[in-house]
């Protein structure tokens, strides 16, 4: 399964972790990703979505039909 959020689609990116003397090593930088039951009332069932935090909060305000529509 990818580390992908169903809401927003952010995926990992890369970068470089840097030392004290400078060297530079590749790196992922992951995104915050949750399971989360999300009730949804257009099918009466709860629906398990692997969001991440930014994704919850666009549920929050705009609904769980219009985001996950989306």
């Amino acid at each position: 399964m990818a580390r992908v959020c169903e809401v927003t689609g952010v995926k990992p990116m890369s970068g470089n972790n840097v030392s004290h003397s400078n060297r530079k090593t590749r790196r992922r930088f992951l995104p915050n990703l949750q399971v989360r039951r999300i009730w949804c009332e257009v099918t009466s069932r709860f629906v398990r979505v692997r969001v991440s935090r930014k994704g919850l909060k666009i549920i929050d305000r705009n609904g769980v039909k219009a985001a996950l529509e989306k």
